[in-house]
């Protein structure tokens, strides 16, 4: 589904946050203290979005997503009895949507291209100046697909109290690493309405580590970013007013971090209805409700019950930058590890390839100075690979992983969405088919950084290191049992007579660079289902 033209970047987390719901609720989740019931959604496969929409304030929209598999054609209809004379349905998307309205019954026709979307459907709505604070129904969803047949969901609309939260400026900070560094972000209440409780929202990369975890906030084991985490205050702000975070809250530059190094995040603040609509779809919230333990983060206000739900009318000036300059010099060492095995023609050889952090620094971290590392796993001559990681996609493609393993290629490049500290490894096990006897070589190599502006390796002549199936007898090393290949240290810089591997594009690393960033972060989470949840 195509982005619509006017989603705002709330609309857009919702989106983001259901992308990475879609990849988090198959896995097994810890458990929650109270169930989230849209959460549920994984018995029926579909998940939407709620909303809080204030009266004659700006529409959202209800996203529609597949939380298995994609769909090609479709059917939806949309039972909208429940929110009649509160709440009004705008123009669905996607455009090519073929639509009918029977009374309270809208139903639309989707064919899409030959590639399936997990984006089904878009349905803006708004609530009309007539509305009343409180009213609530929900809009009922059915998807009926050839082959696939029918699934229900429902979307809850509310209307509540407008308001207008601010963030202010951009925050710059700098620290070296091991550093702690304040951050006073601040809170304007931008609009003619008291606003009761406020959620700041915080994604940021790796060398935002938060100082300590306090206990009205919840902290994402995995996220888009590296340090994703929500504190909850309760208390009014009057219009007008304006409040700082209390002089506790701080991030620290991890010890490790690359330096010099810029790295970025933002903060946003949201009302509580508000927040609660994007949490229960933003999968790194929605499997747990982990706390810290570290005493109460404080806007220094009085605390009060929320009598009425409020949404913000005003998404444009909820969020800010958050921008930290890593001083100092630390780089990092990073060495190629290979692999050498042996087994029976026919037989499948299981490696274990890879790279190690010998540091000081960390890497694949956040930063536009960061060292990112890429590893090229040229396939023994002789041998086809049967089995391939979830990491890897093929060197044929010409850079562009789409989330799916493919077997039986020359080459493949491997990138591990892991930070790798020092004396860390990066590994990935492939299961080498034997189809000729004899000596068979491979090669690992590693390419880091791109362009001038990235880190560099500290020791590039341990960026290459060999595969080898089957070594001649006299280069042998001690026979590994089980016919399953014992991983080289990487020490040895292309020992064994490696293959010479071609240069990795640039614009390859350049994209793991970017593939971590707010824009692309949720979709890489997707592509390899990977599984989230809280730790405290």
């Amino acid at each position: 589904m195509h982005p619509h033209p006017n989603r705002r970047w709330l609309a857009g987390l919702v989106v983001a946050g259901g992308l990475v719901a879609a990849s988090a609720l198959p896995a097994a989740a810890a458990p929650a203290p109270a169930p989230i019931p849209n959460l549920l959604a994984q018995d029926v496969k579909l998940y939407a979005n709620d909303v809080v929409l204030a009266p004659g304030g700006p529409g959202k929209d209800v996203e529609l997503y597949a939380l298995t598999e994609g769909l090609t054609e479709y059917t939806v209809k949309v039972d909208s009895s429940a929110v009649a004379g509160f709440a009004e349905l705008g123009k669905p998307y996607p455009d090519e949507a073929s639509c009918t309205t029977a009374g309270a019954i809208l139903t639309c026709t989707i064919k899409n291209s030959d590639d399936p979307d997990a984006g089904l459907f878009s349905l803006p709505v708004s609530a009309p100046a007539t509305a009343k604070v409180g009213q609530r129904g929900d809009l009922a969803f059915t998807v009926t697909a050839p082959g696939a047949g029918t699934a229900t969901f429902r979307s809850t609309v509310t209307v509540g109290e407008g308001v207008d939260l601010a963030a202010g400026k951009d925050v710059n900070l700098k620290g070296a690493p091991g550093a702690t560094v304040a951050a006073p972000l601040t809170l304007t209440n931008a609009g003619d309405r008291a606003v009761d409780g406020a959620v700041l929202l915080v994604f940021a990369g790796y060398n935002f580590a938060p100082s300590q975890r306090y206990q009205n906030c919840e902290y994402a084991a995995e996220g888009p970013l590296d340090n994703t985490f929500a504190c909850t205050f309760d208390g009014k702000v009057a219009p007008g007013e304006t409040r700082t975070v209390d002089s506790s809250f701080s991030f620290t530059v991890p010890p490790d971090a690359p330096a010099p190094n810029s790295d970025f995040g933002f903060f946003a603040w949201l009302t509580k209805a508000d927040w609660q609509e994007l949490r229960d779809g933003f999968g790194v919230f929605g499997n747990a409700q982990a706390k810290g333990a570290t005493g109460t983060l404080k806007l220094e206000t009085p605390r009060t019950a929320q009598a009425n739900p409020q949404t913000d009318t005003d998404l444009d000036n909820n969020a800010a930058g958050l921008t930290i300059e890593v001083t100092g010099k630390q780089a990092a060492d990073v060495a190629a590890v290979g692999a050498t095995g042996k087994g029976v023609l026919r037989s499948t050889v299981q490696t274990t390839v890879g790279f190690l952090n010998r540091g000081p620094a960390a890497v694949n971290v956040s930063g536009d100075n960061a060292l990112w590392v890429l590893a090229k796993v040229t396939v023994p001559v002789g041998a086809t690979a049967v089995q391939v990681p979830d990491e890897c996609f093929p060197a044929d493609k010409g850079g562009s992983g789409d989330g799916e393993t493919v077997t039986g290629k020359s080459a493949y490049y491997c990138f591990s969405p892991e930070v790798v500290g020092r004396d860390a490894k990066a590994e990935f096990r492939f299961g080498f088919r034997i189809d000729k006897a004899g000596p068979l070589t491979g090669a690992v190599e590693l390419a880091t950084g791109f362009d001038e502006m990235f880190q560099g390796d500290l020791n590039p002549a341990n960026d290459k290191a060999s595969i080898v199936l089957n070594p001649a007898p006299a280069a042998s090393p001690t026979p590994s049992t089980g016919g399953t290949a014992a991983p080289s240290d990487g020490a040895g810089g292309g020992q064994g007579g490696g293959l010479p591997v071609t240069g990795t594009p640039a614009g390859l690393i350049a994209g793991i660079g970017g593939l971590l960033l707010v824009a692309g972060a949720a979709g890489y989470l997707v592509a390899k289902r990977r599984r989230t949840r809280f730790v405290a």
